[in-house]
C-alpha cells in the first residue's frame, strides 16, 4: 500500500511539473478541461518531434518589410526555410503583398509562423491604407471603458483578416514625463489607475477576439526623455517609486489573462546594478522580477532588437543570446538568427543555459499557436483588403471613441453647446489641416472663417472659436504651441467671448495661459474623424464627458473634466474609475 502511494505521489509530481512547463498565460475563455488537454498533447507531439535546430528557430521572430527590395524578401524567406523561425513582425507597408507573402510562409514553414504586428492605434501603424484608431492617450479620457474594448475588438477583426496573430500592444507605461519623445500620446496617461483599467480594456477585446496582447514596456518607459530607437534611456526612479509608478500596471495585469509582455530597453540601476545593462538582456529583471517575484506565465519577449539602444552596444546574434539567458522566450527582430542560435546552443554545451529552458519557452510558444489556432491555418485573401481594412464601419467605431474622449475643462459662460441662430468667427492656428472642422459647424451654425492675421477685423464681444489644430501625422510630433498662436490667443481673449479648442494632445496647455478663456475643450487628435466627432458635441448632438489623462500642469489636473449633456448641464468633480475584471 505504501509503495502505490508512492507511485501515485510520484505520478502528481510529474503531471504537476508538466503542467507547469506547458501553461501559459494566454487561454481562449470557456475553454474546457478536455481542449486543454488536446491542446497540452499536441504540444507534446510537436515539442519532440522538433530538431534542436528547429526548436531554437522558435525563439526567432524576423521583420517583413514590403516596401523593400526583392534581396529583402528573399533574406525572410530564406530564414523561414533555412533557420526554421518562429515568426514574423509585419512592417510598412502594402497588406495584399503581406498577405501573399504571409500565405507562402506559413504554407513552408514546418510550424505554424506567430504573425505579429505594432497595431496600437489599429493596423494604420503599419499600413499607409488601413484606417487610423484614436492613440492611447485619447483612449485614456474616455470613461466608458468597455468602449476601449470594443474598439480593440475592431482592431482584432483587422489583424484577423491578414492573418495577424499578435497585436504588440496595448503600452502601459504610465506616462509622467511630458518630454518623453517617444510614448507620449502611446500612454494611457499619468495615472496608474486609469493606465490600468484602460490596458485591460484594450487587451480583452483583442484577446476575446483570437488576437494576443503584449503589455509593453516592461518595466516602464513613462519618464525618459531619450528614445530607445536611438540611444539607451536610463530610469533613475528608487525601487519604491518604480513599484508605486512604472511596475504597478504590470503587476496589476500579470494575473489578468494577458498574452504577452515586451520587455524594454532601459537601463534601471534599481533593478540591475551592472552599469549599461539594459532590461531587455537583464536576468535580474527578466528572470528574478518578471518571472520569479511577479510570477509571469506568459509569453515574454524583447522590443525589437534593431533598436540603437542596445544594436549600437551590442553585436547581433550576441544580443540574441543574451536576451534568451536573461529570461525571454521571443526575441524580436533578430537581426543575425543564424549566429543567434549558434550561441545559444553554445551555451547549453557548456552549462551555461539548460536545455529546459529551451524547452520552457517552446513549449509556451507552442502552446499560444495553438490556442490561436495556428495548428489550422487557413490562407487569408488578399482580395479587396485596403477596402476591408479602412470603411464606414471603421469611422464609425473611431468617430464613436474620439466622442467619448472629448474633455471640457471649463465652460464659464456656458457657450456650449453653439447657439445655431447665433454667428460665430473661426480662427485656426498651428500647423495643420482645419477644413473639415468649419465644414461640419457650418451645417448647424454660421461659421466666417479668419485667419490670425485677420483678428482685428471681428467686431467687439463677438463670440469666437480658436482652435489649435497640431500636425498629428505621426504619434511622436511635438505638442507645443507657438509663440505666435499664444498671442493670437491673448489679443481675442481681450475683447471677445473665446472658445479654445484643442485639436492636439492636453500638454499642449502646459504654457498657455487660459485664465481668461471661458471656455476650454481638448480634442486630442487633428484628423477629420476627431473633428467631426468635435463638430457634433459643439452642435449639442453628443454628451461630453472625457477626464483629462495626464497632469498638464498645476492648474490642470488629471481627472478634470465637466460633464454636458445636449439638453443640461452637470459640472461634477469626478475621478477616474478604475475596473479590473
Amino acid at each position: 500500500m505504501k509503495n502505490i502511494k508512492i507511485k501515485v505521489s510520484f505520478s502528481i509530481i510529474v503531471l504537476f511539473c508538466f503542467s507547469l512547463i506547458i501553461k501559459a498565460q494566454y487561454q481562449p475563455k470557456n475553454i474546457s478541461p478536455a481542449e486543454i488537454e488536446k491542446a497540452n498533447q499536441w504540444v507534446s507531439k510537436t515539442y519532440n518531434a522538433l530538431s534542436q535546430d528547429e526548436k531554437l528557430g522558435q525563439l526567432f521572430i524576423v521583420a517583413l518589410y514590403t516596401n523593400k527590395d526583392e534581396a529583402h524578401i528573399n533574406t525572410v524567406r530564406n530564414m523561414v526555410v533555412n533557420e526554421k523561425i518562429g515568426g514574423l513582425i509585419l512592417m510598412q507597408d502594402d497588406a495584399a503583398k503581406e498577405i501573399n507573402l504571409v500565405n507562402e510562409f506559413q504554407k513552408k514553414s514546418k510550424i505554424p509562423l506567430m504573425i505579429g504586428m505594432d497595431a496600437e492605434w489599429g493596423l494604420f501603424q503599419r499600413i499607409a491604407a488601413a484606417h487610423k484608431f484614436p492613440w492611447a492617450m485619447t483612449l485614456g479620457a474616455i470613461q466608458d471603458k468597455s468602449l476601449i474594448s470594443e474598439m480593440s475588438a475592431k482592431i482584432a477583426e483587422d489583424a484577423e483578416r491578414m492573418g495577424i496573430n499578435w497585436d504588440f500592444a496595448p503600452v502601459v507605461d504610465v506616462n509622467t514625463n511630458p518630454n518623453n519623445p517617444i510614448i507620449g500620446n502611446r500612454s494611457f496617461g499619468s495615472e496608474v489607475p486609469n493606465v490600468i483599467s484602460s490596458a485591460l480594456a484594450y487587451s480583452n477585446g483583442l484577446q476575446d477576439n483570437n488576437i494576443l496582447a503584449a503589455i509593453k514596456h516592461f518595466p516602464g518607459h513613462g519618464d525618459t526623455d531619450q528614445d530607445s530607437h536611438l540611444d539607451l534611456p536610463v530610469i533613475s526612479h528608487s525601487l519604491k517609486r518604480l513599484n508605486e509608478i512604472e511596475i504597478a500596471p504590470f503587476k496589476a495585469l500579470m494575473d489578468k489573462g494577458i498574452g504577452g509582455v515586451m520587455v524594454a530597453h532601459l537601463y534601471v540601476p534599481a533593478l540591475e546594478k551592472t552599469k549599461g545593462i539594459p532590461a531587455s538582456i537583464s536576468k535580474n529583471i527578466i528572470t528574478g522580477i518578471l518571472k520569479d517575484q511577479l510570477g509571469y506565465k506568459g509569453l515574454i519577449i524583447t522590443d525589437a532588437l534593431n533598436m540603437g539602444a542596445v544594436a549600437n552596444k551590442f553585436k547581433a546574434g550576441e544580443l540574441d543570446a543574451m536576451a534568451f539567458s536573461a529570461g525571454n522566450d521571443i526575441m524580436l527582430f533578430s537581426q543575425d538568427v543564424s549566429t543567434g542560435k549558434k550561441l545559444i546552443q553554445q551555451a547549453i554545451d557548456k552549462g551555461e543555459i539548460s536545455q529546459n529552458r529551451v524547452e520552457e519557452s517552446v513549449k509556451k510558444i507552442l502552446l499560444t499557436k495553438y490556442y490561436l489556432g495556428l495548428n489550422q491555418y487557413e490562407p487569408r485573401n488578399p482580395q479587396n483588403i485596403n477596402e476591408d481594412l479602412n470603411n464606414a464601419s471603421h469611422s464609425a467605431i473611431v468617430q464613436k471613441m474620439y466622442s467619448n474622449a472629448l474633455t471640457l475643462i471649463k465652460d464659464e459662460k456656458k457657450m456650449l453647446p453653439l447657439n445655431c441662430k447665433e454667428t460665430y468667427y473661426y480662427v485656426p492656428v498651428e500647423e495643420a489641416p482645419y477644413q473639415t472642422f468649419i465644414d461640419q459647424l457650418n451645417l448647424n451654425s454660421t461659421i466666417i472663417l479668419k485667419k490670425a492675421s485677420e483678428i482685428s477685423s471681428i467686431p467687439a464681444n463677438s463670440k469666437v472659436i480658436v482652435g489649435f489644430h497640431k500636425d498629428n501625422s505621426t504619434a511622436y510630433k511635438s505638442y507645443k504651441i507657438s509663440t505666435e498662436s499664444k498671442k493670437v490667443l491673448a489679443d481675442l481673449a481681450k475683447n471677445q467671448n473665446v472658445i479654445l479648442n484643442v485639436f492636439g494632445s492636453a500638454y499642449a496647455l502646459r504654457d498657455v495661459d487660459i485664465s481668461k478663456i471661458s471656455t476650454v475643450l481638448v480634442s486630442y487628435e487633428n484628423n477629420d474623424d476627431s473633428m467631426i466627432a468635435t463638430a457634433k458635441a459643439f452642435g449639442g448632438q453628443t454628451k461630453i464627458w472625457g477626464k483629462l489623462p495626464v497632469l498638464v500642469n498645476d492648474h490642470l489636473k488629471a481627472g478634470m473634466g465637466l460633464e454636458l449633456n445636449p439638453s443640461s448641464r452637470i459640472d461634477l468633480p469626478t475621478k477616474i474609475k478604475t475596473v479590473i475584471e
